[in-house]
């Protein structure tokens, strides 16, 4: 965490292990005033509080709590307060290559870079994913699968819904046997930080259509089958008397309290509550 000389000023800058080319920023700014600049890469986020304006393609916008601000790679821009209060905001940028992977996956063909002709865009779905995403990506214990198939997930939905001039999607075909495979390697493999591309190769399918395909046919994106897949696992050897801790790291969460959490969730009881009563039955 750095910080500004004024004390109101927060600034946080990381990065996430198994995402390559992609920057995370989450700001407090009150008396900041970014003189005209760009990025030679892609910048979107999401207002979490306050009131950003600034100049973008010929225009002055304001972009308040909840709105979407992006910048095109190259394109000149300012920012600053638009009242005493500042704002806050999480920003992802961005390697050039990620935005033109996600368009390329849409269609299923080598396709053009995607255009953002609004600095601004309200659209309270997407805005919700993308605060979603940056937040789960502060998060050390966020799987590697989950990480990519939301940024995945959030990027197809930002050009299917905002580009000038989105791609049309790959139609879905008879991909059921392909999933099948995935499915069978997920159980196989719980105890693994399984990836995307990994489980894209089994299905011998694009990362993209991959996980559309996926949630077609299970009704969950590759993440939270998985998950609960591993809830299943754990009960089963809760069942056969393995401790809460050994079920744990059997089946590949972090410790017991992130089994736990996800297992209350799940079947809404906690693992000690489980094996309580499946050894008293």
């Amino acid at each position: 965490m750095s910080s500004s000389p004024n004390p109101n000023e927060k600034v946080k800058l990381w990065r996430t292990e198994g995402l390559d080319g992609l920057d995370l920023m989450r700001a407090t700014y009150v008396h900041q005033r970014f003189p005209r600049h760009s990025h030679d890469r892609f910048a979107v986020g999401v207002i979490e509080s306050g009131a950003l304006g600034f100049s973008y393609r010929g225009e002055n916008v304001v972009a308040s709590q909840g709105a979407i601000n992006l910048a095109n790679p190259d394109e000149a821009h300012t920012g600053h307060a638009v009242t005493d209060t500042g704002w806050t905001y999480r920003m992802f940028y961005m390697d050039t290559a990620l935005l033109q992977r996600a368009a390329d996956e849409i269609a299923g063909r080598p396709s053009p870079y995607p255009f953002f002709q609004a600095g601004v865009i309200m659209d309270k779905t997407l805005a919700q994913a993308i605060h979603s995403l940056h937040r789960s990506l502060e998060a050390a214990e966020t799987p590697l699968l989950e990480k990519e198939t939301r940024l995945l997930a959030m990027l197809t939905g930002l050009i299917l819904r905002h580009a000038d001039a989105p791609p049309l999607l790959q139609p879905v075909g008879r991909e059921r046997a392909a999933i099948r495979r995935v499915l069978a390697h997920m159980r196989e493999n719980l105890g693994e930080d399984l990836c995307v591309e990994k489980l894209a190769s089994v299905a011998c399918l694009s990362p993209f259509h991959f996980i559309r395909v996926f949630g077609l046919e299970t009704g969950l994106p590759p993440h939270t089958y998985l998950i609960q897949a591993r809830v299943r696992r754990a009960q089963r050897l809760l069942a056969r008397g393995r401790t809460i801790p050994d079920a744990a790291l059997s089946t590949g969460f972090s410790d017991q309290s992130h089994l736990s959490r996800h297992f209350k969730r799940i079947t809404g009881v906690t693992p000690g509550q489980y094996r309580r009563i499946v050894q008293d039955n």
